[in-house]
């Protein structure tokens, strides 16, 4: 008969709550037979079979977070090779073999050694062994097997977030979305209820609620008004095992916003507003400003503010001031007391941004009457114009009246006015005013040619308070009379060729005026009386303006007539007609067969713009006289002697006196005693100083010796008080050298230069008494003294 070997998996139901077990039927021989297994899992069972097979188990289930102290009991694995003599050995190996899970080699129990968390790893995966421990070699193929964790309700639920923020607009229905909050349980949600969650409100009612399943908030009341509160904080508590009574819970925090509507209109806070305006201010003056209250914020609480009605409609005006929301009422017409002194207003405020979901809350605007007090100030006069134009006739005789400008007081009081020409605006007073009647007239002759326009300016004031003062431009136009004669266009200086032939045209001449003529000028050109008779040429005018000027004679002889000068007579024709002689320079030249000049007895004729002899002799010698000066002036500088040392002997401040001799050394005895400087004790009061002469002298003072312990900033603070007081001091911009460095110290000298004494005579001990920091010189100074007397 055929053995067929399996291994027993042998369970404890001595533990229930610390593992799960499949308990096997009874093995029989036979491969054709069945075995039914009853498998043990929580509250359920189910029948399993299978067919005849070596290993002879089932799934392992164990319970998560065992609390016991000694190692939780997972089952126990069986070889039907097994005699119990201890020739087989079990192993184990898969997730966790020999660390979480152990076998016992020799019996084939299996034991956790730690807690195990579901959460962690929920499912195990095994492979067991039997081998012969003398041999080495399996005694059965080798087999897997699970071991499965079983949840238990040991994590709460967690929200996603530990504060939630959300926001819904203000006077919303009710159920409307707020926001969805959602908490996860790491349990096992296939198994039981440890991972059913269920949502609950813990504070936020009346307004807010939330779905069980959804986690979904929605308001729960109607009309909730941000004007009232805005802020909402909302607790969710999230509970598994469905809500039941043991199950873990966990909570979080919705902060909940009212976001603003204009659900609210503006609301003037008074029905009347009172305002004063002196008459005085300038158009788009701010009067004053009014603000119409509006609970909403932001856009919903933008203003809009306008005139409806009242009698100053046209004279003032409002605007908005976007930062602050007021209106600023302006003014848009110059103010008169005497006119109108009272004004009155209507006023409306009106939301910019309107709701139509609103409307039936009544019309978002409001209204308020604005009363403005017109005060009466005590005003400039006001000229009739703003500005005069006036035209008068240069050939007016002075102090001729050319207008006259009018002004009175806009005041009730009617307060006379005096009158009075800007005198910046006529530096040449070339106008004058008549203070009473303001009457403007000429004070000297005018010139239209000179300067066809005068700007003046005419200030009117008040009598009595002469600082109400106002200003008018006046405008002044010089008309044009024809008091000008006409005249070259330019100087006429021209030649005719000594083999002319007579009526040959040899220059045209042009004329200017300097008036002004409204139908254009018309000038006329004749020769003079005296040379139109005898007159070697003659004049021919063409009518337009210019004449042209012809030979008269067949030949001209420069060696008898070089040079000739026709006068000729120019006229206009205006009113009173105006005549001038101007004289035209006809010079004599020798000129070749086709008129062209080739000399003539006038140089300019030839070189038009070259220099004459004088100029040229005028300009070499200004460069001679300019040689010579710069050669005497650097001669001079040459020999001047060297300036005194000191120039003035009435002021030797900030004098630099220069010393350029190094004296004689040690044995000039005339030098500076220098010494002085080093021992106070040996200071001589008597000596003068040698670098200036003193006017006065002055009897010498005796300074108090210093004592034996006085320091160096003492001594120095000493001779600077002396130094300040006594006038045969050196000047203060000097510099005063002190090289006394004080009196000696209390142990002398330390150096041997100044020893009288030879180093044999020297005894050092006694720097062994002066602490450690003579140390070392004590040593250096005893091992002489030790050299000395080996």
């Amino acid at each position: 008969m055929r053995t067929y070997h399996c291994f027993w998996l042998l369970f404890w139901a001595g533990q229930p709550h610390q593992s799960f077990l499949t308990p096997l039927s009874k093995r029989t021989s036979g491969f054709q037979e069945k075995e039914k297994v009853l498998v043990l899992s929580g509250n359920s069972r189910q029948d399993l079979h299978r067919s005849k097979r070596s290993w002879m188990w089932n799934q392992f289930f164990l319970l998560e977070e065992y609390t016991g102290t000694d190692y939780q009991y997972v089952g126990k694995l069986h070889s039907d090779q097994d005699k119990g003599d201890g020739s087989l050995k079990y192993i184990l190996s898969g997730d966790g073999a020999g660390d979480l899970f152990i076998i016992n080699e020799n019996t084939g129990d299996i034991q956790a050694t730690k807690r195990l968390d579901r959460e962690e790893k929920p499912v195990y995966i095994l492979r067991a062994q039997a081998i012969n421990r003398r041999t080495g070699r399996p005694v059965e193929p080798e087999s897997e097997f699970i071991i499965k964790i079983h949840d238990i309700n040991d994590n709460e639920p967690m929200f996603t977030k530990d504060v939630y923020n959300a926001s819904i607009p203000e006077m919303s229905d009710v159920g409307t979305f707020v926001v969805q909050v959602t908490a996860t349980d790491a349990d096992d949600p296939t198994y039981g209820n440890s991972a059913k969650v269920v949502y609950s409100i813990l504070q936020g009612q009346p307004y807010f609620s939330v779905e069980s399943e959804t986690g979904i908030i929605k308001t729960a009341l109607l009309n909730m008004d941000r004007e009232n509160r805005e802020q909402y904080q909302v607790v969710i508590q999230a509970k598994d095992m469905g809500g039941q009574m043991g199950g873990l819970s966990g909570t979080t925090t919705v902060n909940i916003t009212l976001t603003d509507v204009n659900d609210n209109p503006p609301r003037f806070p008074q029905s009347t507003y009172q305002f004063r305006a002196p008459e005085s201010m300038p158009p788009d003056s701010p009067v004053g400003r009014i603000k119409a209250n509006d609970a909403d914020v932001d856009e919903n609480a933008e203003i809009e503010y306008s005139i409806t009605e009242g009698d100053g409609y046209d004279m003032f005006g409002i605007t908005t001031d976007k930062d602050t929301q007021e209106g600023i009422i302006t003014v848009k017409k110059a103010l008169d007391f005497e006119s109108k002194n009272l004004y009155i207003l209507k006023v409306e405020a009106t939301n910019t941004h309107v709701d139509p979901r609103f409307l039936y809350l009544g019309p978002f605007k409001d209204s308020a009457t604005v009363r403005i007090q017109v005060e009466d100030v005590d005003e400039p006069p006001v000229f009739s114009r703003p500005a005069y134009i006036m035209e008068v006739k240069e050939d007016v005789p002075i102090n001729s009246v050319i207008g006259t400008v009018t002004a009175q007081d806009p005041d009730a009081a009617k307060n006379p006015v005096k009158f009075s020409v800007d005198r910046h605006t006529d530096m040449d007073r070339v106008f004058n005013i008549n203070s009473g009647n303001g009457s403007i007239f000429t004070s000297k002759p005018l010139d239209r040619e000179t300067l066809l326009w005068h700007n003046i300016t005419v200030i009117a004031a008040e009598i009595n308070n002469p600082k109400q003062s106002s200003r008018v431009p006046v405008f002044i136009k010089i008309l044009d009379v024809n008091d000008n004669a006409p005249e070259f266009a330019m100087f006429y200086e021209t030649f005719v060729c000594e083999n002319a032939k007579a009526e040959q045209l040899i220059q045209t001449l042009s004329a200017v005026d300097k008036d002004d003529s409204y139908s254009g000028h018309q000038f006329s050109f004749s020769l003079a009386p005296e040379a139109a008779s005898s007159s070697n040429f003659t004049l021919q005018d063409n009518r337009d303006n210019t004449a042209g000027i012809f030979t008269r004679k067949t030949r001209y002889n420069r060696h008898e007539t070089s040079t000739y000068f026709l006068p000729v007579v120019i006229s206009d024709n205006d009113y009173p007609i105006q005549s001038s002689t101007e004289t035209v320079t006809i010079r004599v030249c020798a000129c070749d067969h086709r008129g062209k000049m080739l000399s003539c007895n006038a140089e300019a004729l030839i070189h038009p713009t070259g220099l004459s002899t004088g100029a040229l002799i005028a300009i070499l010698l200004c460069i001679i006289i300019l040689l010579v000066t710069v050669v005497l002036f650097a001669a001079l500088r040459r020999q001047r002697k060297k300036e005194p040392l000191i120039i003035s002997k009435e002021d030797i401040r900030d004098n630099i006196v220069s010393y350029n001799d190094e004296g004689g050394g040690e044995e000039d005895t005339q030098a500076f005693d220098i010494g002085t400087l080093r021992n106070p004790e040996a200071i001589d009061d008597n000596k003068l100083r040698r670098d200036i002469v003193p006017e006065t002298l002055f009897m010498p003072r005796r300074t108090a010796t210093a004592r034996d312990n006085t320091d160096v900033r003492d001594f120095i603070n000493q001779r600077l008080k002396e130094n300040d007081t006594d006038p045969t001091a050196p000047p203060y911009d000097s510099l005063a050298t002190y090289a006394y460095e004080g009196n000696g110290s209390v142990a002398e000298s330390l150096s041997s230069l100044e020893s009288v004494t030879t180093d044999g005579d020297q005894d050092y001990d006694y720097l062994s008494d002066w602490g450690p920091r003579f140390k070392k010189l004590a040593d250096m100074y005893g091992a002489m003294d030790s050299d000395k007397d080996s």
